[in-house]
């Protein structure tokens, strides 16, 4: 159980300092177009060639909206800190429920080992619904591989409730439904086959 946890400290640690370098970068970014310094010099050359693979999608996106470019490093920002939330509540199921089953299985408690994998499973089924309502706001294309993933594995649950729940003006509350289902689903694991188990 030890090694489980001490593995996924060390994926999150590794995976959180690679956001905090990665949000560093969009800064020091900022400060170099903002401090107008040489572009041939090697600081502006540098800072731009490590954060250009980040920038310029996000340039172009911006650009189709209308917006200014110039905030690209801004709105980089704030999808890297949202990728963040995203990743860590992954590592987190996945660590719940290697964990919950490993010891269902040393306890030889079928039921539990059985709540533990469906309760990871809608709890992964959960987050991914979020980044689909994420995208969707951000207008992401189904042409998009990740997008048409995440339309494909969620459309099973949000195309019937679409169908029934009407929109509320121009808002369309199945997502919302949706999640609070699965939510009752989820509580009705943890008072059942997960009585008594830490989540």
């Amino acid at each position: 159980m030890r090694v489980i946890e001490r593995t996924f400290w060390f994926l999150e640690s590794a995976f959180i300092a690679f956001i905090v370098g990665l949000i560093l970068l969009m800064i020091v970014r900022m400060i170099v177009d903002k401090a107008d310094l040489n572009p041939f010099g090697f600081t502006h050359r540098t800072v731009r060639r490590l954060s250009d693979t980040f920038v310029f999608p996000v340039r172009g996106t911006l650009r189709d909206f209308r917006a200014d470019p110039k905030f690209a490093p801004l709105v980089v920002i704030v999808i890297v800190v949202l990728f963040a939330f995203v990743g860590v509540q992954l590592l987190r199921i996945v660590e719940r429920m290697i964990g919950g089953v490993v010891i269902s299985l040393e306890n030889g408690d079928i039921a539990a080992l059985l709540g533990m994998i469906l309760y990871g499973l809608v709890s992964l089924y959960i987050l991914l619904m979020f980044v689909r309502v994420i995208f969707q706001m951000a207008r992401v294309s189904y042409t998009n591989r990740l997008m048409r993933f995440l339309v494909d594995i969620t459309e099973p649950l949000l195309g019937p409730l679409r169908r029934a729940i009407p929109p509320v003006g121009m808002i369309d509350i199945s997502p919302l439904v949706a999640f609070i289902i699965l939510l009752v689903i989820q509580a009705a694991i943890a008072g059942t086959l997960l009585k008594g188990m830490r989540l």
